[in-house]
């Protein structure tokens, strides 16, 4: 196979059009090439005259050596190998079953190579399974009533089975476990094209078929999954786990423990901090949600060819004169901003899209950069930051998600009516002033970074845009500190994926979960290996 680069198509051109570029490119005839196909798409929209997707493509061809000796160049390559290999099962004698905290993106993917592998994992998830959890969702946004178990934040597949599904990481992936985690999706249902765009997503509608059907492959291989079931204690002996506990009311021996249990997840944290894992504070940031006109934000990213490409998205970085950080998160085009709260009498939000990205507004949360400087360095004292904001947007909107116009934000004033953009929920929502809920420094740096944005997008700073809050749950205030090993202070637990402060998105927190599953391979014997060994 050959390997080309920076093959460029007009975004009105069609992709057939490849064809004659890859003749031109490598100087040979349409009957040369016995196949291709796209690894690699991106929109180049630095110049808004002259948009165009440019391309990496993979072609098998008729007498490939000659052809390279010809125009091997750093865009004309021989493909590399690019394949994903679990490693070899170790040797030491795995007594039990390993158990599985959590079945976010880091829990089933962790789940899903233990369980294929020979290992026969047991996963257990404090919420519902995703058929139950959906409806326990969607009853909550319509009335407000909050299962404390089963939520925005738990239930099989994550927080990100409400979210916009975005697939892309910052991850330098030299062993090819992401390509891994989107070939998995898409082998379980996810489009094809999360192969090879460079901003891939699959949509909350779409994700939830894809969990189901991990699912019933982890079954399928020997996996177990326990629902509505809690990691409530844990017991050790010498410096090892031995037990968990379960909802307060059952004890289960358990030699490895793998914690994969969300960013959200406050009242297990302090448990195992009470129990002496080591726990240490991260920075992590907060802010709002703002909406716009999506309609905007696509003539202000792709001008004249708005009408001809799918919603557009944007990223915003920005550092203050106090150098404070503030950025664009999360951005969801086409989507809604959802009450995510999953607490009593605290109120967090989220952006969440579905695959077509259908509604007439686009959201992204701006967050501002906080760090233990900000909220103390006790390891609970992010959670105690995170839970203030919180309980403050509980009570300025009245278990409502608060809004206000960023005129009136900036005024410091209590909106009174909506302009032209009208805010598109999943929860209701009521006007308070969101100054009310943060410190100062967050607000004004909030303001700022608004301001500097607007020079970028066009109509950024619109008096009429939605502002919402809060946007609390950008990432864990923790980690749970492991070795090289992937082990914790107590031996026999592996902390692992968002949660534990090790990844930041649904593809980061697979591979994580793959890299944990990798490590308890490489020490321990699988099933089949200590049946054979038997026999």
């Amino acid at each position: 196979m050959i390997r080309i680069r920076q093959l460029k198509l007009s975004v009105l051109e069609p992709e057939e059009k490849l064809i004659s570029k890859i003749k031109k490119v490598l100087s040979i005839e349409e009957s040369d090439i016995f196949s291709w196909q796209i690894r690699k798409k991106s929109i180049d929209a630095r110049k808004k005259d002259q948009l165009c997707y440019v391309y990496e493509i993979d072609v098998e061809v008729k007498n490939e050596y000659e052809i390279l000796k010809k125009k091997s160049s750093k865009d004309i390559f021989s493909s590399p190998k690019e394949t994903y290999q679990f490693p070899l099962s170790g040797k030491i004698p795995l007594p039990g079953r390993p158990i599985i905290v959590g079945t976010g993106p880091a829990g089933l993917f962790c789940a899903y190579f233990l369980a294929e592998n020979g290992y026969f994992p047991i996963v257990i998830e404090q919420g519902e399974p995703i058929e139950r959890r959906v409806k326990t969702v969607e009853e909550f946004f319509q009335t407000g009533k909050l299962n404390f178990q089963s939520n925005v934040q738990f239930g099989e597949g994550g927080a990100g089975t409400f979210s916009d599904g975005k697939l892309n990481t910052m991850i330098k992936d030299k062993h090819y476990r992401g390509k891994k985690v989107l070939e998995l999706f898409v082998e379980n249902g996810a489009p094809k094209e999360i192969l090879y765009e460079s901003k891939p997503h699959i949509g909350t509608d779409r994700l939830r078929e894809v969990i189901k059907k991990i699912r019933e492959k982890i079954i399928a291989n020997g996996g177990e999954f326990r629902y509505l079931t809690k990691l409530t204690n844990i017991r050790i002996h010498d410096g090892k786990i031995t037990d968990i506990e379960i909802n307060h009311q059952e004890w289960i021996p358990c030699s490895l423990l793998v914690l994969a249990i969300g960013h959200s997840s406050r009242d297990t944290i302090e448990m195992l901090e009470k129990n002496n894992l080591k726990i240490v504070p991260k920075p992590f940031a907060v802010g709002i949600r703002i909406e716009h006109k999506q309609e905007m934000i696509n003539q202000a990213q792709y001008g004249k060819y708005a009408s001809y490409l799918p919603p557009a998205s944007y990223k915003l970085t920005y550092t203050t004169k106090e150098k404070r950080g503030v950025y664009s998160f999360c951005m969801c085009p086409g989507g809604y901003v959802i009450n995510a709260s999953s607490e009593p009498n605290m109120l967090a939000i989220n952006g969440m899209s579905n695959y077509q990205r259908e509604t007439e507004n686009a959201n992204s949360a701006l967050v501002v950069t906080v760090s233990p400087k900000d909220f103390g360095t006790d390891p609970l004292d992010g959670i105690r930051f995170q839970r203030n904001l919180e309980k403050k947007a509980y009570e300025k909107g009245q278990g409502k998600i608060p809004i206000q116009r960023y005129q009136d934000f900036k005024e410091n004033k209590v909106t009174t009516r909506l302009g032209q953009i009208k805010p598109v929920t999943k929860g209701d929502y009521t006007f308070a002033n969101l100054n009310e809920i943060f410190p100062k420094e967050i607000t004004h740096a909030l303001k700022e970074a608004i301001e500097v944005f607007d020079h970028q997008i066009k109509g950024y700073a619109l008096n009429d845009a939605i502002l919402l809050g809060v946007e609390s749950r950008t990432s864990s205030p923790v980690r749970i500190e492991r070795d090289e090993e992937g082990v914790a202070n107590i031996k026999g637990i592996y902390p692992c994926g968002e949660g534990a402060g090790y990844a930041g998105g649904i593809t980061s927190s697979a591979i994580d979960g793959i890299k944990v599953a990798e490590w308890i391979a490489k020490k321990y014997k699988n099933k089949e290996d200590e049946e054979e060994r038997i026999k």
